[in-house]
């Protein structure tokens, strides 16, 4: 009789642990229902997101492609405005060059015309109740519009770049 209750025990027990089994595989089956269903949705997602992706990568190189061809359109005017910067650098440094030996000139005529200036002013002051004649006059006349004062070096400098424009002009022709 002991062995036919141990049977009986275990067999009870092991009805208990196959119960058991069962609800535990009924759940994990519900949950890999579950996870299957997700992976089918993450799947058409995907699906859908490559589609757009792709689409995304065909307009982003039509746009890259249309940029490289207007690049290829501009890349002449951009070599003109370099051209340019070259040409102006060059003209610069020209009327430079021109504008300084002109200076250097007329500094030279400038200083010689103050000399004769002053010596006029000297053969003035020796005879100061002479009448001036007609080239006298003339100087003078010339000498109160067109001559700088002392006191203001430079003021018709903007002269002196137009002089230098037309000269170079001039070379240039």
């Amino acid at each position: 009789m002991l062995t036919q209750v141990s049977i009986f025990i275990i067999a009870i027990a092991f009805a208990v642990l196959v119960i058991f089994l069962i609800k535990t595989l009924k759940a994990a089956q519900g949950s890999l229902d579950k996870v299957t269903q997700t992976l089918q949705d993450v799947q058409k997602t995907i699906d859908e997101l490559s589609y757009e992706v792709k689409q995304t990568v065909r307009h982003a190189n039509d746009i890259t492609a249309d940029v490289d061809h207007k690049l290829k359109q501009v890349e002449p005017v951009m070599e003109s405005v370099r051209n340019l910067g070259e040409v102006l650098s060059e003209v610069t440094l020209a009327a430079k060059q021109a504008s300084t030996a002109l200076m250097t000139r007329f500094q030279k005529s400038h200083s010689a015309a103050s000399n004769t200036s002053r010596t006029d002013q000297a053969i003035k002051a020796t005879t100061p109740n002479r009448p001036l004649t007609a080239t006298e006059r003339t100087v003078q006349s010339y000498n109160a519009t067109y001559e700088e004062p002392a006191a203001k070096p430079g003021k018709n400098w903007l002269g002196y770049v137009d002089i230098a424009a037309g000269v170079w002009q001039k070379m240039r022709q």
